[in-house]
């Protein structure tokens, strides 16, 4: 059975394929021979695109971090419980663009 939306977005609103973003699978079909002798009749083979290769090494990258750094949580405890914690949003802001962008990279 075919997957032709794995994104579980509807219709079209998936990512148009494209030659950067596409995996490619092949199958070749089973010899005479092969299937004859009852021997694995096929050999698939996946390639893999440069955006998995990335999401892999972000998550290699990830998971070489600590999970939680335990000292800046406490700071920002005491903080918000001093009420001395400030938000600066400017500075989130421009954290989640540059997050976006190294998406899109």
């Amino acid at each position: 059975m075919p997957v032709n939306n794995i994104t579980g977005l509807p219709g079209n609103a998936a990512q148009p394929r494209t030659e950067s973003n596409q995996v490619q699978v092949g199958r070749n079909e089973p010899s005479a021979a092969q299937q004859a002798s009852g021997r694995p009749s096929t050999v698939d083979t996946v390639s893999l695109t440069d955006t998995a290769a990335r999401l892999r090494e972000m998550g290699n990258t990830l998971a070489k971090l600590p999970v939680v750094d335990s000292q800046r949580v406490e700071a920002v405890r005491r903080a918000i419980a001093e009420g001395t914690f400030e938000v600066d949003a400017e500075r989130i802001a421009r954290k989640m663009l540059s997050f976006e962008q190294e998406l899109v990279r």
